[in-house]
């Protein structure tokens, strides 16, 4: 007997053994972007296969690849990644007036910055990572919304707020220039045109879009459906995405309660995502930001968390029909109470959600923590960044979770 049973100790630790070769070599071999990323139904697929999606994000890559003392940190952190077994990125293919911009004005770009952005898709694609390239911020900083309007007043245009971003034409068509820049772009350094690069994973509209002089959400529907159309007609190849937060709109009242305040944004999760030309949902979760004041212990923040993705998954899988991927979440020093435990702890919530549901064969394909970066950049530290090199115990979640998405890619 105990001849049998450590024989069969054998068999199953030499199985573990070659279900963990396997795994590593399918990552080494897929070359993910090598083929364009697709939908399938509600699930992402790749060469007819599925895809599940295990990555960061890094807004400021662009920035470091345009300085040559600092632009090895892009290649150190996809060294890292891929170490890692992370294979997706989310960056900003846009930097809107201000200092080493990539969009100087209207129309008119740096080129130096250009070919910093070159620099980052040739080395995601070096490195056999996707990238999401974001084409505008909401938000002031790199610009943003607030850029395309200050040039459009300083242009005669005759404006009340930000929010007409998403009416005048004037700057609806500065917009749709900058994206037909970007996609049209040849990269110095591949020679592959951005609109024929596999290594993009897809398009992001704008980072964390919202219209909050609207509430009915009319305006972002309609912005949204012009220009989505409008990055489908340059480019048909490449996936596209809104860039949403995940906020509940008016179409689906009672799905309201869980949006995690009452200040409407102007955005609908249902109608943005149902536009045909959308052809992904995402959501980002920072409950330690949108909780109310009071509201946000770790055992309240923990159980927001697994409301909002669970809804919007099961909105994915029965209204959207389409697949989902979690584009943001992070746990921030910042905030009282703060440990890496709790951090990890976090994280692992979140992945098992993704797990759980990929392995159900529901719609979520995958999460991007907010955000990675290596050693020697506390400038740029936001509370949020993950650096792997000092946190081993996240390195290694972040790791596991690689290891059985590909797992599930390989098997399914």
């Amino acid at each position: 007997m105990l001849v049998t049973r450590l024989f069969n100790s054998f068999i199953f630790l030499a199985l573990l053994v070659i279900i963990y070769l396997n795994t590593y070599i399918y990552m080494a071999k897929a070359n993910p972007n090598q083929e364009f990323a697709q939908t399938n139904g509600s699930h992402f697929a790749v060469n007819g296969k599925p895809l599940y999606l295990n990555g960061f994000n890094a807004y400021w890559m662009l920035y470091y690849a345009g300085d040559p003392s600092t632009k090895a940190k892009v290649t150190a952190a996809f060294q890292q990644a891929t170490k890692y077994g992370m294979n997706i990125a989310r960056t900003w293919a846009f930097s809107d007036g201000g200092y080493r911009a990539l969009q100087v004005s209207p129309g008119s770009y740096n080129e130096d910055t250009f070919k910093a952005l070159d620099f980052v898709v040739a080395e995601a694609r070096e490195y056999g990572v996707y990238v999401i390239l974001s084409l505008v911020n909401n938000f002031k900083e790199y610009g943003g919304r607030p850029r395309y309007v200050e040039w459009a007043r300083e242009r005669g245009q005759s404006l009340k707020n930000e929010d007409d971003f998403y009416t005048n034409a004037v700057v609806k068509q500065y917009y749709k220039n900058h994206v037909k820049a970007v996609l049209t772009r040849i990269n110095s350094i591949t020679g592959v045109a951005y609109k024929d690069d596999p290594t993009i994973f897809a398009w992001e509209l704008m980072n964390e879009a919202r219209c909050p002089t609207d509430p009915s959400g009319t305006l972002l529907q309609e912005w949204i459906k012009e220009m989505a159309a409008h990055v489908k007609s340059i480019d048909n190849h490449h996936l596209l995405e809104v860039g949403l937060e995940g906020f509940y709109g008016e179409s689906v009242p009672e799905r309201q309660k869980y949006n995690p305040n009452n200040t409407p944004v102007g955005t609908d999760f249902i109608t943005n995502n149902q536009i045909p030309d959308v052809d992904f949902a995402t959501i980002h979760i920072y409950p330690e930001q949108w909780l109310p004041p009071g509201n946000t212990s770790d055992e309240i923040q923990l159980a927001f968390v697994n409301r909002w993705i669970q809804a919007h998954i099961q909105d994915s899988d029965s209204i959207l029909k389409k697949p989902i991927l979690i584009g943001e979440f992070g746990k921030s020093y910042k905030y009282p109470g703060y440990s890496e435990q709790k951090r990890n702890s976090y994280f692992q919530k979140v992945y098992d959600a993704i797990y759980d549901c990929a392995k159900s064969k529901g719609p979520c394909g995958g999460g991007l923590f907010w955000q990675l970066m290596t050693q020697g950049m506390t400038n740029f530290g936001d509370g949020y960044e993950v650096v792997l090199e000092s946190s081993p115990s996240t390195a290694n979640i972040i790791n596991q979770q690689s290891l059985r998405l590909a797992v599930l890619s390989s098997i399914t």
